[in-house]
């Protein structure tokens, strides 16, 4: 399997939180998308692990993503370890992907910091050639490095260094984060408590945020991103020239 773009994500949801439109966006012209969630989510106040399942497989769905899994490191806990490292090492060489998206450097929940260091340090080990890991038939696999990794933003702003415009696949973006239908935007909270997330309020203020970050660029929706070790590398200004946007 060969992915343009392949995600990883602290639990299942935090991709089509940060990403989601552009995951929809890149879809939609014909790349193929992956994600690899590092934990079930299980740690959550609200659901379980078989309804958080199911609502990866809905959003998966929504996104039309290429490939999923999930490494199943421990919620609350994603050590940085070498053996949780060529887990994500053999996802990497089996997927090849060019882009590699990543979650924050620091955010409000410690996971995702956490992930996003993990994520970091395997995908340069993946280069490496001395560092081994075989297929499901036990084939070695061959190093793999991605060319760009880039961060997407979490509960915490940061200085983006670009927006990418989300406009034409924001609904598709809030259908795969209301396919989370026990976390996010939650009317009856049944038997379980409201959580940070679960309100309505907070749902609204991730509009909020596509349509801040879209009105800086020019754009109607956005999802802002880092570069990792700046600065990004071009070799063309096409990337300049595809667009104009309104300001």
């Amino acid at each position: 399997m060969k992915l343009d773009v392949l995600v990883f994500a602290s639990h299942p949801d935090d991709a089509e939180l940060g990403s989601g439109g552009t995951i929809a966006t890149l879809t939609s012209q014909g790349k193929k998308v992956g994600i690899v969630d590092l934990t079930k989510g299980e740690m959550g106040t609200r659901g379980t692990e078989k309804t958080r399942a199911k609502e990866v497989e809905t959003a998966s769905d929504i996104l039309n993503i290429s490939y999923r899994e999930n490494l199943d490191l421990g919620d609350s806990l994603i050590p940085n370890t070498r053996e949780n490292q060529l887990k994500i090492i053999e996802q990497v060489r089996l997927t090849r992907p060019h882009i590699c998206l990543v979650g924050a450097p620091f955010d409000r929940h410690p996971d995702h910091g956490k992930g996003t260091a993990l994520a970091i340090d395997a995908l340069f080990y993946s280069g490496l050639k001395k560092i081994e890991t075989f297929d499901t038939s036990g084939n070695p696999q061959e190093p793999w490095r991605p060319a760009h990794i880039l961060h997407y933003m979490q509960d915490r702003p940061f200085e983006p260094d670009f927006v990418f415009d989300i406009s034409k696949h924001w609904n598709t973006k809030q259908k795969a984060m209301l396919a989370y239908d026990t976390q996010f935007n939650v009317s009856d909270l049944g038997d379980e408590p409201e959580t940070y997330i679960s309100s309505q309020n907070y749902f609204k203020q991730m509009e909020a945020r596509a349509r801040l970050y879209g009105h800086l660029a020019g754009f109607e929706f956005g999802e802002p991103f880092q570069y990792y070790l700046k600065p990004a590398p071009l070799q063309s200004m096409n990337v300049f020239f595809e667009s104009e946007p309104k300001r």
